[in-house]
């Protein structure tokens, strides 16, 4: 065994390990919008590792050029539902509340899902 697959062995390895666990973090989350966290980052970092460790057992330029753009078009594809199926989850917590969804910031969250306090952050107190 070279190397090179050795290489490739521990980047699918730990691609898989990321899909495995975001795959639990979408079961686990108890909000759309934590989900939808979940799939987009371990979908992205995990395909991202999968690709660079089979990159190396491409015949050709090619094959490697034709792995790199699935990537690219699932990311793309990714962040585009993404972002529907969060401007319709946003859309229907307006109407559930009756506030515009302009306004979501006031809205308490479901669940166990407390808001976060981001006074120190980005204020003027904190010298920046």
């Amino acid at each position: 065994m070279s190397l090179l697959d050795v290489f490739t062995v521990i980047m699918t390895a730990s691609g898989l390990f990321f899909f495995f666990a975001g795959s639990i973090g979408i079961v686990r989350f108890p909000d759309v919008f934590c989900r939808l966290h979940a799939l987009t980052k371990v979908d992205n970092l995990s395909l991202g590792l999968i690709m660079f460790g089979v990159l190396p057992q491409a015949a050709s330029i090619f094959d490697a050029l034709q792995i790199i753009i699935i990537w690219l078009l699932v990311m793309v594809s990714g962040a585009v539902s993404c972002y529907l199926v969060a401007n319709q989850a946003e859309e229907d917590l307006s109407t559930d509340t009756g506030i515009q969804p302009n306004t979501l910031d006031n809205v308490p969250m479901r669940r166990s899902i407390k808001p976060i306090n981001n006074s120190s952050i980005g204020s003027a107190n904190n010298g920046i």
